[in-house]
């Protein structure tokens, strides 16, 4: 009877691959291989960040109210009692006082947006001074930046919803951001409020945007991306036995898919661990919004930092044309320079690609900074300009807690805007070439090993061994001088156009 069932079972499979070949895509999947090295995990930490924002999300939504009507605060908070609020400002309250849990999970899901963001960020810099953005993957660092542009429409979204002082603020800049667009910008942010600021509709609006539309947005995304990653396979470091048609690593299972849960179980945990012991968005101290006060000292959250920053640099630049004031000093800082920082972030792998002539060819290693010293200073340029004017949106706290002038701190972040990224790139620049040039020494020379001595000459010389230590990409042999020297566009020499390859997946 035995081997009858056997056989039996053996049918059906066949008969089931037959028509849906199960088996068979399942087995190519699983044996699918992963680098092993821990820069390819920033991604997997804004997939497990997502998991615990949709997670954590889904439950808030039981007992936030998206209200603007005005109601009495009757709440166990006393300071706030017989005060009126809107309905958006006493639910999230309610979550925080009343609801068992419901502040362990606002704040969990609050830190999971920052470090979703913030892991979509450090991701596309790794992305990009490691150049896997090349053939054949553009389109995939394409969706990414949009992922990260969408991830800063949700948070700030989200952060806006439960109508405190300090988030009503933020949404007031919004609107004057909107407001300088010219001739339509006074429609705009009618259109976006449903009336006069502040309107009754922008809450709900902002939450359909929330719980809705964004997060429909970003999990397509998502999943798009990680089909291309699997379709278009890992780039991986340069080793022995690693080539352009094969990726050395873990298998998907179950090496790779137990360190992977491990990995998301930390992620999980550590975010939970914050929320229990990091106060984050304390709105019962901020208050309800009033359309005639303003929260001092007011931050937003760090992702939104540097356009508060650009806001406070430009000087009160104003136009009058034809009736219509031009506010230069809100439209440049706010809807101009976003859009060129995104365009840039956009063009980059296209333009890069044509300066050197890989876009002939698939790219599949990755490349350590500092064989890119031209791309690696601009990415250094990029972070210095962002970080300036992120310290820039918190010049007024950072005057009064070292207590100097404001006037002369903000004028200190203008010139630190220009100077430091341009600086930012030449230094940035010779330390790659100099680290280059160490390096070729090294394993010219080999290693020294402490031991000294004397030369017939009567002259003393360190002795050397060979080079066995080698970082992941490292060259384990001295490179050959190239055939002419390095170009000025990329700090490197185009490779020649090879003929179609295949890749091996």
């Amino acid at each position: 009877m035995e081997p009858d069932r056997g056989a039996r079972g053996e049918r059906f499979a066949d008969a089931v691959d037959a028509r849906l070949p199960v088996h068979d895509g399942a087995g190519q999947l699983l044996r699918k291989a992963f680098p092993d090295h821990w820069s390819f995990l920033l991604g997997e930490i804004a997939l497990y960040s997502l998991i615990v924002l949709v997670a954590t999300g889904v439950w808030l939504t039981f007992f936030f109210k998206p209200e603007m009507r005005e109601v009495v605060y009757q709440g166990p908070y006393a300071p706030l009692q017989g005060q009126l609020v809107s309905g958006a400002f006493d639910s999230t309250l309610h979550i925080s006082f009343d609801i068992r849990g419901g502040l362990l999970m606002r704040q969990a899901h609050h830190w999971a947006a920052l470090v979703f963001v913030g892991a979509i960020g450090v991701h596309l810099l790794r992305i990009f001074f490691t150049g896997a953005f090349r053939r054949p993957r553009e389109m995939n660092w394409v969706i990414g930046v949009t992922l990260f542009a969408l991830a800063l429409a949700e948070g700030f979204a989200g952060y806006s919803l439960p109508d405190d002082l300090l988030s009503g603020t933020g949404l007031r800049i919004a609107q004057g951001i909107m407001q300088s667009i010219p001739v339509v910008g006074t429609y705009v942010g009618i259109f976006v409020f449903g009336s006069e600021f502040p309107g009754h509709d922008i809450i709900p609006r902002l939450y359909s945007l929330h719980i809705l539309l964004l997060p429909g947005a970003l999990i397509g995304l998502v999943t798009v991306h990680l089909i291309l990653v699997f379709y278009l396979k890992h780039t991986q470091w340069r080793g022995p036995g690693r080539k352009n048609s094969n990726v050395v690593g873990k298998p998907l299972y179950p090496q790779f898919s137990a360190s992977s849960v491990g990995l998301s179980l930390t992620v999980a945990g550590l975010l939970v661990a914050l929320a229990g012991v990091a106060q984050i968005n304390p709105v019962w101290v901020y208050g309800p919004y009033r359309p005639d006060q303003v929260s001092t000292g007011s931050q937003p959250d760090w992702y939104v930092g540097f356009l508060e920053g650009s806001l406070r640099l430009v000087p009160p630049w104003e136009t009058n044309v034809a009736g219509h004031t031009l506010m230069w000093n809100v439209l440049l800082p706010a809807v101009v320079l976003p859009a060129l920082l995104f365009a840039v972030l956009y063009a980059y792998p296209f333009v890069e690609q044509r300066l050197t002539g890989e876009w002939r060819q698939e790219q599949h290693f990755s490349e350590r900074p500092r064989e890119r010293p031209v791309r690696t200073g601009l990415g250094a340029a990029g972070v210095t300009f962002y970080g300036v004017l992120v310290l820039a949106g918190g010049n007024d706290v950072t005057a009064q807690t070292f207590r100097i002038s404001v006037n002369a701190l903000t004028w200190i972040f203008r010139v630190s805007l220009i100077l430091g990224p341009v600086l930012a790139f030449f230094v940035t620049r010779a330390l790659c070439r100099a680290l280059l040039h160490a390096e070729q020494e090294r394993l010219v020379a080999g290693e020294e090993t402490g031991q000294v001595r004397q030369t017939l000459a009567g002259g003393y010389e360190s002795g050397h061994r060979p080079v066995t230590d080698f970082r992941p990409g490292a060259p384990r042999r001295p490179l050959s001088p190239p055939a002419r020297s390095p170009g000025s566009r990329t700090g490197t020499p185009a490779p020649r156009p090879p003929g179609p390859e295949r890749r091996n997946r």
